[in-house]
């Protein structure tokens, strides 16, 4: 008998607000957070966190990975395409996450939530606020997004900050409404 594979949705970023805010959508959707991938940048290997993915007591299991701004495939950027790309793992969406890197790495978004939590087709940046381009976001973890086949990519601003709107105090909004459509478009219905 095959195992079935883990449902899970990725984030670009893992400093401590983006746990805190991670945590807090994840209990509220049912799921489960791996809170020891937060970390800035990512410490764990792909099959550390492909481990703890298949340990998660329910789906969807929420990771986080961070490459602390380096340039090119970082640390972050390693463990999440082997996870991606892992046969135990189905990969329901990605939330992007928006940074002012230093070395203008990007990725294609279908869809991005401004910090008023309204969906956009141009990118946001850190604070949430729309940019000129359409379908564009400019993050640090972000380089190797369009490698991966995933059904969604949502496009958000600094996860569990963006002015305190989506500080996990509040419930953290925008990150709420990014995992709704994430579940939504890939058909998930836990």
């Amino acid at each position: 008998m095959t195992e079935k594979k883990r449902k899970v949705i990725l984030i670009t970023d893992g400093d401590e607000y983006a746990k805190k805010a991670v945590e807090c959508v994840a209990k509220e959707f049912g799921g489960r957070c791996i809170s020891s991938t937060k970390g800035n940048p990512t410490v764990l290997s792909g099959p550390e966190v492909v481990k703890l993915i298949k340990k998660a007591k329910c789906d969807p299991v929420f990771v986080m990975f961070d490459d602390s701004g380096f340039l090119g495939e970082g640390s972050g950027e390693r463990a999440m395409k082997y996870v991606a790309q892992h046969d135990d793992i189905e990969v329901l969406g990605v939330i992007a996450v928006a940074s002012h890197t230093r070395h203008a790495e990007w990725t294609r978004v279908d869809v991005c939530i401004d910090k008023f939590g309204e969906l956009t087709p141009y990118g946001v940046d850190k604070f949430g606020v729309p940019e000129m381009e359409m379908g564009r976001l400019t993050g640090d973890t972000v380089y190797c997004l369009d490698e991966l086949d995933v059904p969604v990519i949502v496009g958000v601003g600094d996860i569990g900050k963006m002015a305190k709107r989506d500080h996990y105090s509040q419930g953290s909004p925008i990150t709420k409404k990014a995992v709704e459509i994430i579940l939504e478009r890939s058909g998930y219905n836990g």
